[in-house]
């Protein structure tokens, strides 16, 4: 994943909660990264040769999963194979459960991008609950979030997003509890990095270079990080669909009017 993750554990441990934390974390870098040789990258030869193929990871197959659920939560705006080349995307993937094979009708290659830091932080609070721990912070790159718990003087762990143009303003306040954070952002800080991809909406592969931020509470890491993507490349009336009934866990912001990207 690229990316720097801390656990900060609170209360009486069992000495093996932080192992199996990292154990889960490193099995899904193991698994789904495209930067060295993986289940994925293994996966992704098979569907850019028109070849279907059996997956035999757990953790490539469970984010599979993940994956086909959120792609229909977030309107198909969250979509692994999207590519601004191709409109292909994950209405071409055909993902068989019962028989763990997958296979694409045009070629297509899965790039989990920010999917994946959700979804280890998923894993690791899961080890971490199961090892005992009932209070916990875990930050990827501080743009992913998940807390288990309480925090440790009681009540809800307080966050406090920041506005990314305009030093000493804020966004939201949120109150976090057994939930995870996701915020994706076209502005601020990191944004500019020379390997950041670019955010493409899914289907019309339209680049969305619009200065706006997007961020999503949810019980899942993983679909906190989907929808706050799907968030970010939504033209108006998907995102208003996105956002109706979720006001309080789900946030937009538009920074066109600030007419100012931060590099």
């Amino acid at each position: 994943m690229g990316t720097r993750i801390e656990l900060h554990l609170f209360g009486a441990l069992d000495g093996d909660a932080v192992s199996e934390a990292r154990r889960a974390i490193e099995a899904v870098d193991d698994a789904l990264t495209i930067h060295r040789p993986s289940a994925t990258t293994g996966l992704n030869a098979c569907l850019m040769a028109g070849r279907e193929a059996i997956v035999t990871d757990p953790v490539l197959f469970d984010a599979l999963v993940e994956i086909e659920a959120g792609w229909g939560l977030s309107l198909g705006l969250f979509d692994p194979a999207a590519d601004a080349r191709s409109r292909a995307g994950w209405p071409a993937i055909v993902f068989d459960r019962e028989a763990g094979s997958i296979r694409a009708s045009s070629p297509v290659a899965l790039d989990f991008g920010g999917f994946g830091k959700g979804f280890a932080l998923d894993r690791a609070c899961a080890a971490l609950r199961q090892a005992g721990v009932r209070s916990a912070l875990l930050s990827a790159g501080e743009s992913s979030i998940a807390v288990v718990g309480e925090h440790p003087l009681g009540g809800g762990w307080p966050f406090v997003i920041p506005h990314p143009l305009q030093p000493g303003k804020d966004l939201v306040a949120l109150d976090l509890q057994d939930e995870a954070l996701s915020i994706s952002s076209t502005v601020g800080a990191g944004t500019h990095a020379p390997d950041r991809a670019a955010m493409i909406r899914p289907g019309d592969g339209v680049v969305v270079t619009d200065p706006r931020s997007a961020i999503v509470v949810d019980h899942s890491g993983a679909r906190a990080e989907m929808l706050s993507t799907a968030l970010l490349v939504a033209d108006a009336a998907r995102a208003d669909h996105l956002l109706e009934a979720h006001q309080a866990r789900r946030f937009l912001f538009d920074f066109t009017h600030i007419g100012v990207v931060a590099a």
